[in-house]
């Protein structure tokens, strides 16, 4: 007997078929015998952040399709919903909280050693907004496919030199990589952008996107921080790193630094 459609045109497709949910609750497998209960809280939070940082990924790469086409308020469209997705995060860590740090330490061991530092798509976020550092290579050293593919976004354009690119294509004469040689150079092209910016809006409104986006990296950084202290303190990092201190370092990184720094050259009118 032939089935009718339904008016999507399909036969049997259900909601659990097609977001995979069999499979995705399947993906949780706590490391400690018996399974501890706050390691199930432990996994779901971070492959949650995982699946985030794959839409953001596709977000950013799709923005800097549109810098290329000189489309800015699509570019600063994409750009925006990453901002967006940024506030869940932030708020998200902070589930972490209602695991006691007593109730953290009797899995945390089974971890070892792995690391934070391994998660590769964060790492393609951080280079794909500018902050490329070759010592984030030395952690993936047993995972050849993974260096390969970080090496492939290390060397690949990325926002920022996507943004001055798109900025010189629209008549404002920058220098298309950030470098300390070229930074006065930038300021003072892009100074007309923030000075009055009535006079090409899109570009200002896109620069100000970025300006959200590095300041939801930043804010990320400091919950995240401020959250790896309440549960563990200043133990070190499970892949041996000194753990908060690391953490707090990284809170003064900057992708877009020119963006921050031009606010300084700005004049009464």
């Amino acid at each position: 007997m032939t089935k009718t459609p339904n008016t999507y045109g399909k036969t049997d497709l259900s909601y659990n078929d097609y977001l995979k949910v069999a499979e995705l609750t399947a993906l949780q497998s706590p490391l400690s015998k018996p399974a501890h209960h706050d390691e199930l809280l432990f996994i779901i939070i971070h492959q949650a952040y995982e699946l985030w940082f794959k839409l953001i990924i596709h977000e950013l790469e799709t923005a800097m399709e549109h810098m290329a086409k000189c489309e800015v308020l699509r570019a600063h469209h994409f750009v925006k919903r990453v901002v967006e997705i940024q506030k869940v995060l932030v708020q998200q860590i902070h589930i972490l909280e209602t695991m006691t740090p007593v109730e953290f330490l009797q899995f945390r061991e089974n971890l070892m050693p792995a690391s934070g530092f391994q998660s590769l798509q964060h790492r393609e976020i951080e280079f794909m907004c500018g902050m490329k550092e070759e010592m984030y290579f030395k952690y993936f050293q047993n995972r050849p496919e993974v260096v390969a593919q970080l090496r492939k976004r290390f060397d690949s354009p990325d926002l920022s030199s996507s943004f001055l690119t798109l900025a010189n294509a629209l008549g404002f004469k920058v220098p298309e990589k950030d470098t300390p040689e070229n930074r006065p150079a930038i300021l003072e092209g892009l100074k007309n952008i923030y000075q009055y910016p009535s006079r090409d809006l899109p570009l200002y409104l896109l620069a100000e996107s970025l300006v959200d986006l590095d300041q939801g990296m930043a804010l990320w950084r400091e919950h995240h921080v401020r959250v790896v202290e309440r549960v563990i303190g200043f133990k070190k990092g499970t892949g041996g790193s000194s753990g908060v201190e690391y953490l707090r370092a990284q809170g003064a990184k900057k992708a877009f630094p020119y963006l921050w720094e031009v606010r300084g050259l700005l004049e009464r009118i």
